[in-house]
């Protein structure tokens, strides 16, 4: 019998009629497959959204089985339901709600001891669970064997294996739901292995340990009565990747190899994809012009629509979608395969000298490629005082917006010299050692908040080191452009709309032959001249509030007093404007560290006061590496002038 999934979410649809409708939780430990259960059982039938009063990110699918039409709500991954963070806080409310008709607590057979601990547990709360042991075949390529009908017997409930990635097993883990929902399946937990477990965020610290250490002594039991491994030399091999990765003598140079490759496949692999796009784009303006033009509408509105908003639209589009198609799925990639927790592992003795959290390492990885990502990711740190950290020096690590100015900076003034590949490694380490700059500046940062605004002792935390997978690239891609690139570019959007108005406005209206642009720049120059810039340039980066993405263009439209946003056909070409308005190296200096050190950008700044909830925090957020930026140029510009 296969899945049987329609689309039950069609505004426009009849109401279908469904024999019952019921709600089933998923609930597991992080890295078990839960949410390759979730996304194989409901397809595209889903949306997610948060917890009434919570940030933590909640799932919900459905598909419709037998007639019966099934709403799976993906709990928060956790491994206690004793502890007190916001995701296990959820986890545990909801499954004491009882507003599920059955609870299927997602487990890994490759390391079922640990997921026993949450399934016992579980169990001392609910009798209408099923336990679903994922991961099957990677257990069976480790040698790994478990006796799903033993385990049945020793937890009360019935006991499913599958293996998500594959669909296999999810037929009968549906009919198992069917049958505990209707009650053909009575669950009879075993008392003794869960009497007097009293699971609540009341207890003691005593209590909490003697309930764990009773709990774990029954997990032992079973798992040695239901788990063989008949192959112990498999883990070997993760052993050996973990002494290469996770050494302190090859960790981070490995880690930074990883982070130069996936820059360089980005820096080299993003231009044809955004000529190409630009060249879309230039037709599309040709046709969409003429078509302007047929309505005989005032010139006024047609270099407001055309000039302004059409011309900034899709340079964003332009610039920025291709760097996130690349980075986003490598990224992805890393974080399938299982070795972006090794990152976090080797960061963490770096952020714990820093009073800070060591999750903030992948929350910092996160906002590579977008800040606003990174920031909503800070959501996995459960103190609010690390997490505030956290969220106030994620900008600290260059975005995808900010990464072509950077490139093209780098590659005029300090790898011009150099031809073919030995350029694209020049480029890329050069690049590379900025980003250590905005890495190193966030540990310092992390450390001043932690010793003055946000005083406090880090907190200790558990990070798992999934078992290496072999990624799965086709639906890594897909789900990182669809999860990813769009949700990320649709924001930049929205605000490069008004964007493009505004900066056509200022660079278009004229107060007795001067336009507002003008004027402001003129005003900002004294100020650009004393920290190594000018005022274009100080204006570029205000205008580019919105994004990131058009600081160059609005720096060309400025020199070269166009009137609207302005490509460059090459970078030789760009390179000789900017000479002719007076930039020299220590210029190009100080505006990659602006580029760096700098406010976020509105996307951003939206983002972190929506997780704040704070305008205090959205403000410093910008206050804090603004003042940097300036500071460091101040210094490189007073030394530029005393040599």
């Amino acid at each position: 019998m296969g899945l049987k999934r329609t689309k039950l979410l069609k505004s426009n649809s009849k109401e279908v009629n469904f024999k019952n409708q019921y709600t089933i939780a998923l609930a597991g430990n992080p890295n078990v497959g839960k949410s390759t259960v979730f996304n194989a059982l409901t397809g595209l039938n889903q949306h997610t959204g948060n917890w009434p009063g919570k940030t933590v990110t909640n799932a919900e699918g459905y598909c419709r089985y037998n007639d019966n039409k099934y709403t799976f709500i993906d709990l928060p991954g956790t491994y206690s339901l004793l502890a007190s963070s916001t995701e296990e806080e959820v986890a545990r409310d909801y499954i004491k709600s009882n507003k599920a008709d059955c609870i299927v607590i997602v487990t890994d057979a490759t390391c079922l001891l640990r997921n026993l601990n949450l399934a016992v547990q579980i169990l001392s709360i609910t009798n209408k669970a099923i336990v679903c042991v994922n991961l099957l075949d990677e257990a069976k390529k480790k040698g790994i064997v478990v006796d799903l009908d033993e385990l049945s017997l020793q937890l009360g409930v019935p006991v499913i294996g599958t293996a998500a990635r594959s669909k296999k097993g999810l037929d009968d883990l549906l009919i198992t739901i069917e049958n505990v929902c209707s009650g053909k399946i009575k669950c009879h937990t075993v008392k003794n292995l869960i009497n007097g477990i009293k699971i609540s965020v009341e207890i003691t610290q005593n209590e909490r340990d003697e309930i764990l250490t009773n709990i774990n002594k029954n997990c032992e039991k079973i798992h040695n009565i239901c788990v063989t491994n008949i192959k112990e030399n498999y883990t070997l091999k993760d052993r050996h990747l973990d002494r290469l990765f996770t050494s302190k003598l090859t960790g981070i140079p490995i880690m930074l190899i990883m982070l130069g490759i996936i820059f360089w496949i980005t820096i080299t692999g993003a231009n044809y994809p955004s000529q190409w796009l630009s060249w879309l784009f230039e037709q599309i303006k040709f046709y969409l012009s003429s078509f302007i033009e047929f309505l005989n509408v005032p010139d006024w509105l047609y270099g407001f629509l055309i000039d302004g908003v059409y011309t900034t639209l899709t340079w964003v589009v332009a610039v920025m979608l291709p760097p996130m198609a690349i980075f986003f799925p490598l990224f992805s990639i890393l974080e399938d395969s299982g070795y972006l927790p090794r990152i976090a592992f080797n960061m963490d003795n770096c952020f714990k000298k820093c009073n800070a959290h060591g999750k903030q390492s992948l929350t910092m990885a996160m906002g590579f490629g977008c800040n606003a990502c990174g920031v909503i990711g800070c959501r996995i740190i459960d103190s609010p005082r690390e997490r505030l950290i956290a969220i106030l020096t994620n900008n600290f690590v260059p975005c995808n917006g900010r990464l072509p100015t950077l490139i093209a900076i780098i590659s005029m003034f300090f790898a011009a010299s150099f031809f073919g590949l030995l350029q694209g490694v020049v480029s890329t380490a050069l690049l590379l050692g900025v980003i250590l700059l905005g890495i190193f500046m966030t540990l310092i940062v992390s450390k001043i908040l932690s010793k003055t605004i946000l005083k406090g002792v880090p907190s200790s935390f558990i990070l798992e080191l999934p078992p290496y997978r072999r990624p799965q690239i086709l639906k890594t891609i897909v789900r990182s452009i669809f999860d990813r690139t769009l949700f990320v570019l649709g924001r930049a959007v929205m605000v490069a709309i008004p964007a493009g108005a505004l900066i056509w406005i200022l660079a278009n209206v004229y107060i007795n032959d001067i336009t507002l642009l003008k004027y402001c720049t003129d005003f900002l120059d004294p100020f650009g001249k004393l920290i190594g810039l000018d005022g274009v340039i100080v204006m570029a980066f205000i205008l580019g509030f919105p994004a990131n993405e058009i600081v160059v263009p609005i720096i060309l439209m400025c020199y070269m007093a166009t009137g609207t946003l302005t490509d460059y056909s090459n970078l030789t070409e760009l390179y000789t404007l900017l000479i002719n308005n007076g930039w020299t190296i220590t210029t190009a200096i100080c505006t990659m560290i602006m580029c760096i050190f700098h406010f976020p950008c509105s996307t951003t700044c939206i983002t972190i006061k929506k997780e704040t909830k704070s305008i205090k925090w959205t403000l410093l957020s910008v206050l804090i590496p603004t003042f940097i930026g300036i500071f460091f140029c101040l210094i490189i510009n007073t030394i530029s002038i005393l040599l």
